[in-house]
């Protein structure tokens, strides 16, 4: 995606690339991420998804850095 492009706030799946976007990380990050079963995924065929309850469940779930 490009900079001025942003993914629609009511998508139900996210393409990893979107994802990253989303999520403000690279896209290989996110598959790394779905590699080890940090982020949770969907296969449709040959493609992976990502459902927005996931994405937000990632986030929710992050450690917050302590001082």
């Amino acid at each position: 995606m490009s900079a001025t492009m942003t993914a629609p706030v009511d998508r139900l799946l996210y393409k990893p690339e979107e994802a990253a976007e989303a999520l403000a990380i690279g896209r290989s990050t996110v598959y790394e991420l779905m590699a080890e079963g940090a982020l949770k995924y969907i296969k449709l065929g040959r493609t992976r998804r990502i459902r927005r309850a996931d994405l937000e469940a990632y986030v929710a779930n992050l450690a917050p850095l302590s001082n």
